[in-house]
């Protein structure tokens, strides 16, 4: 049964839309809290959405953690189960592609949970995070947002997490989903949907342990020498492969070795498209890699690919599991 006084939370972590600048010269840090952020937005108090706002971390988007996010998606899911309806989650827009994903993958409820930012602080000109707010919290409050998971809304496009990625490093139009474009947009403040996306199966929360699992890009010319000594004490690998899951010859050995003994991923490191299985033959290709016992990413970017396999680690998920789950996608 829907309910007939639905109830919304902002859950603010910090990023650029809480900066402000604490003297002239000295750069902006996080100042504000979910309260100012509300009262930026008048269109919010105005409507007869029921939004709540709690200040969960203030931290810029580079200083949070996969705990971060693991508290935070606990916090949601105690929320959801007292009646709340949907969740907007206002942060630095440095991680989003990486914590709108992480929470994808720990969310089990129907409600949707939209991640949104600022590419400008509150005092530059065209300040963009109360526009932001404000798509995001009207994405949250529609009824077609349910069951779709974690979204990404940043200038009136809403993104599935699996896809978004941030793609400019200043620019107001920064996020794009360059596999698929965006899910959604929002048309005269109405959120509309063009297609839906399976939603991953869940990983369980609490986390079990701890995990390290480093990011390695294959480049022009690496050789490879020190590459065991890139990933030695570590649970999990991911390699950033040329094109559809390439790397170099010489990387295979100290590759097929670490995968004897740990979880390898090679994802494409384009940013768009789907590492291969049966096209190429050669030492390095993705057809060797596979025989060698490294796991393809498929569609999945190195940093969501990394995401995935430390959410999986952290979870203590036997091997057959971690395959199963890069399968799904």
């Amino acid at each position: 049964m829907t309910n007939p006084h639905p109830r919304y939370r902002l859950l603010t972590t910090g990023g650029t839309a809480s900066m402000a600048m604490a003297g002239a010269g000295q750069g902006v840090t996080p100042r504000l809290g979910a309260a100012d952020l509300l009262a930026a937005v008048p269109e919010l108090s105005e409507s007869a959405i029921d939004l709540q706002v709690e200040d969960f971390r203030k931290k810029p988007g580079a200083s949070l953690t996969i705990d971060d996010m693991a508290d935070l998606a606990t916090r949601i899911s105690e929320l959801e189960a007292a009646g709340e309806a949907g969740f907007v989650v206002m942060q630095g827009t440095d991680t989003i592609e990486e914590t709108a994903f992480l929470l994808d993958l720990l969310h089990r409820g129907e409600a949707p949970v939209v991640v949104t930012g600022a590419m400008r602080h509150s005092q530059q000109p065209g300040a963009d995070g109360p526009a932001n707010l404000l798509g995001a919290v009207r994405t949250a409050a529609c009824d077609d947002a349910r069951g779709r998971g974690c979204m990404v809304v940043m200038a009136d496009e809403i993104h599935a997490a699996r896809f978004v990625r941030k793609c400019h490093a200043s620019s107001p139009a920064a996020f794009a989903s360059p596999a698929a474009g965006p899910m959604g947009t929002l048309v005269e403040g109405t959120p509309r949907f063009s297609f839906t996306t399976p939603r991953p199966r869940c990983v369980q929360l609490p986390f079990a342990r701890q995990a390290r699992v480093p990011l390695v890009t294959a480049t022009l010319g690496d050789d490879g020498e020190d590459l065991a000594e890139r990933f030695d004490h570590c649970d999990g690998l991911v390699i950033a492969a040329f094109g559809v899951g390439h790397v170099p010859e010489s990387w295979v050995p100290a590759l097929e070795k670490a995968a004897r003994q740990i979880p390898v991923v090679f994802a494409s490191r384009t940013g768009a498209g789907s590492t291969a299985t049966t096209t190429y033959g050669f030492t390095g290709s993705e057809q060797d890699l596979l025989r060698r016992g490294l796991i393809a990413a498929g569609p999945l970017d190195p940093f969501k690919a990394r995401i995935l396999l430390l959410a999986l680690l952290r979870a203590d998920a036997n091997p057959d599991d971690i395959t199963a789950a890069f399968d799904q996608f």
